[in-house]
């Protein structure tokens, strides 16, 4: 565990230029030291002494701006942070799950083209009126004097740091993506898999009969999945019950899938019957051998790779 000082420091200097990094890390640290031992020298313990010293430098993002000597401010100065958090905050989501949601509605009724048209577009304008009414409430706000009672920045708010943090957020938000696509395909692929019948009707490519229990199953295991990527990156590290948490709802997903397609059962069997090659048993055999077996090595890499990287930070 950081000192209340490095956490301090990490989340000053992240917002400065890169080049005076060193020199404002040299810089600060040693008026940090100083006015501690300041402190200390008057009677205060060397853990209350730091806290008041932090706290009185005050928001480490503000102090970072000083530095700089960059205004925090869009309309006015008051409720800049305040801002940025909140639109940080509202555009990291918000404009991806309305066009992720537009586009596998327009999937549904159209072709890949427009659905992917479709999400991009409400993307951008999701983005775009979510900043202007932000911007805007945040202004009249301001102009008006009005209070939003903040509570005062204080020491507990400095972030931990994440220096060593073997989850990333591009880690996660890619994982979590692909799991959503996969989650968002088992439906839409019953109504719209792109590959249509000899008579131009759509041809699902899982067995429907799969509706009855496994697929649901399959859904729900992934969605697991999404809650486990989560708990990943609010841990910053694989620990222990992640890596037990990770194998089970590996083998809860990986099982079903085999055993379905050693008994033929995964794919439609009209899709099957739609291509003259698929339909050999031969090739059939073969397609459900290589499947089963890369299905079984990426489950293995997975949970020997979390095993791995949660021993090495224990060691």
């Amino acid at each position: 565990m950081t000192s209340l000082t490095d956490r301090y420091l990490a989340a000053t200097l992240r917002a400065v230029p890169a080049a005076r990094r060193e020199e404002i890390a040299i810089e600060l640290r040693g008026s940090i030291e100083d006015m501690i031992d300041g402190r200390r020298a008057e009677g205060r313990d060397a853990e209350t002494a730091e806290r008041e010293v932090l706290t009185e430098l005050g928001n480490p993002t503000q102090l970072a701006a000083r530095y700089a000597d960059r205004r925090l401010q869009l309309i006015g100065p008051a409720y800049y942070l305040a801002w940025e958090k909140l639109m940080k905050l509202l555009l990291s989501f918000i404009p991806a799950l309305a066009g992720l949601v537009v586009g596998l509605l327009e999937a549904t009724d159209g072709d890949a083209g427009d659905a992917i048209g479709a999400g991009v577009s409400t993307a951008i304008q999701t983005a775009v009126q979510i900043a202007f009414w932000v911007t805007l409430v945040f202004a009249v706000l301001e102009r008006t004097n009005t209070s939003l009672n903040l509570p005062a920045w204080t020491v507990d708010q400095l972030p931990e740091d994440h220096t060593n943090r073997q989850i990333t957020l591009v880690d996660t938000a890619a994982a979590i993506g692909w799991l959503v696509l996969v989650i968002a395909y088992l439906p839409i692929q019953h109504f719209r898999s792109f590959v249509p019948s000899a008579d131009g009707e759509n041809l699902p490519i899982l067995d429907p009969a799969l509706w009855s229990f496994w697929l649901p199953f399959l859904m729900a295991v992934l969605v697991l999945n999404v809650g486990l990527e989560i708990a990943k990156y609010r841990a910053g590290r694989w620990t222990w019950p992640l890596v037990g948490a990770n194998a089970v709802l590996n083998l809860a997903f990986a099982v079903p899938v085999i055993w379905l397609i050693s008994t033929d059962r995964l794919l439609n069997p009209d899709f099957v019957n739609r291509w003259e090659w698929l339909s050999r048993e031969e090739n059939l055999n073969n397609v459900a051998t290589v499947a089963t077996v890369g299905t079984v090595l990426i489950v293995l890499w997975d949970v020997i790779d979390s095993a791995r990287k949660a021993y090495a930070q224990r060691h």
